[in-house]
């Protein structure tokens, strides 16, 4: 059965649609994530035009964190006080991104730095977690402790230090309005959660418990994908709200079943799992990248 999505201007199959939103709802709940550094590149795969995946990619993601954070603060692994901190930068982020896509439609090259985007950033990502995922389960240490990185010592020397008592860290402030700064531009650029940035960085370089930073990641993604979608959807006008309910259906109900998968596996696997699917969604972008160029010549769209 196919469905007519008036701003993607197209009809697609709901079953197909609503098993997507599944995914990332599943991916949301088992891994802390938003989802949508793998249902961006999917939804393009279907022919959604990519400002129009992205921007309704956000909208869909606001429902799969909301049911992952509740199922998450059930097993008390949201630190709500560390996570605002990373809103506040996040939703400046947001907005300077919108704003950076507007630029970039207007200019014609919103394509292209979106997959360059998506490459380079999966690609660092996912090597890093990958290989320190590896060491962890050696090492049979969660947190994937060891000498600490010169990145790591850099931000522990950071001033405006805070205790966060759910994570039972230290971390300076200015550190994590950062963070959000950067996901916030991710998040209207990419059309992602931004998770698939904060986990690492909250595992690694903040040295959070992975359970706990997987709930606070989500906690985040809501309020930065709704800001991005209301943006989007005043400024650029890309947000496909038939597109987005569907996806919403299926990320709600794959939220819950991934939050009670993740408490059966144990921190080490998550990530190596996690890293191994990034990888994968960044070798499909970047064929995408490397291929596309080649038509766009040949059809003499090119310059």
């Amino acid at each position: 059965m196919n469905i007519f999505f008036p701003i993607a201007r197209m009809p697609i199959s709901i079953v197909s649609i609503l098993g997507l939103g599944g995914i990332v709802g599943l991916l949301s709940g088992l891994f802390g994530v938003g989802g949508g550094f793998l249902l961006t590149p999917l939804l393009m795969m279907l022919g959604v035009p990519p400002a129009v995946a992205v921007a309704s990619d956000t909208n869909q993601i606001v429902a799969a964190s909301a049911s992952g954070t509740l199922a998450h603060a059930k097993n008390k692994n949201v630190d709500f006080k560390l996570g605002f901190i990373i809103l506040i930068g996040g939703l400046v982020g947001g907005s300077l991104g919108t704003a950076l896509v507007k630029v970039l439609r207007a200019m014609g090259n919103f394509d292209f730095v979106l997959k360059s985007s998506y490459v380079v950033m999966l690609l660092v990502v996912g090597t890093f977690m990958f290989i320190e995922s590896i060491n962890s389960l050696r090492k049979k240490d969660d947190t994937g402790s060891g000498k600490p990185s010169a990145v790591k010592r850099f931000m522990d020397k950071m001033p405006v230090k805070m205790y966060f008592e759910v994570s039972g860290i230290e971390s300076s402030a200015i550190v994590l309005f950062a963070l959000g700064l950067l996901v916030g531009v991710l998040a209207a650029l990419m059309g992602v959660g931004g998770g698939f940035i904060m986990l690492p960085v909250m595992i690694y370089l903040i040295g959070m418990p992975t359970h706990n930073a997987v709930g606070t990641s989500i906690f985040v993604i809501i309020f930065t994908a709704i800001n991005v979608t209301v943006a989007n959807s005043a400024l650029n006008h890309t947000v496909d709200l038939v597109l987005a309910m569907v996806l919403l259906v299926g990320s709600s109900i794959g939220a819950q079943f991934g939050a009670k998968l993740g408490k059966k596996l144990k921190a080490e696997q998550l990530r190596v799992v996690f890293s191994a699917i990034v990888l994968l969604v960044m070798v499909k972008m970047l064929v995408d990248l490397l291929v596309t160029p080649a038509a766009l010549i040949g059809l003499g769209g090119g310059h």
